[in-house]
């Protein structure tokens, strides 16, 4: 009997905070996709409304306030990361930049995990905002996967999501798996399991 593969704890953050996104529903897949064919690894979604704007007089006595306490905490917990979220003027959705910041301020609790991005959109299905995700993980030590890439067009007919947010199309949600298969496998190699 083969022996399973280590538990992989992900945390899924998204960048736009409609409850009908696409990019909230494509996180909402990764959910159902691993928890349907992926052993051994388990996605939490992570919530960043609730951070307050980050703002460095909101700290006191060394503590940050408790919604980005708790969320520090998740984050910290986590083995890997999933992140998805729509292209702002060529960059990353502001609520996901203001979680980033926060989980960066000393300790760093991103620093030296693996991380894959995701995002739907228009023109570039978000691909310019994961290019400059991507270089804002440089500076948190976050080790993004590089292959394979998903960027889905979301207003090129065939519809890829229904009027919720949620993921229809069969060959995205194929694609989707292999992006978690990568970063399942990346995560433990990183974790030196692989």
């Amino acid at each position: 009997m083969a022996a399973a593969a280590p538990a992989i704890k992900v945390a899924a953050l998204c960048g736009s905070l409609r409850k009908a996104s696409y990019n909230r529903g494509l996180l909402r897949s990764a959910v159902e996709i691993c928890g349907e064919s992926i052993p051994g690894m388990h996605i939490e979604y992570v919530e960043v409304s609730p951070l307050p704007m980050i703002n460095t007089d909101l700290e006191e006595g060394g503590a940050f306030p408790a919604a980005v306490e708790e969320f520090r905490r998740k984050i910290s917990g986590a083995d890997s990361f999933l992140f998805a979220s729509p292209e702002y003027n060529y960059s990353v959705a502001p609520p996901l930049k203001n979680a980033i910041d926060w989980a960066s301020r000393p300790p760093n609790v991103w620093a030296d995990k693996a991380a894959a991005i995701i995002s739907a959109g228009g023109n570039f299905g978000g691909g310019r905002g994961q290019y400059h995700l991507r270089q804002t993980g440089v500076y948190l030590d976050l080790h993004f996967i590089n292959k394979p890439e998903l960027f889905v067009y979301a207003f090129q007919p065939p519809a890829k999501f229904d009027a919720h947010g949620n993921l229809i199309d069969a060959e995205v949600k194929e694609r989707l798996k292999q992006v978690l298969l990568s970063l399942q496998k990346f995560t433990l190699r990183l974790r030196g399991q692989c």
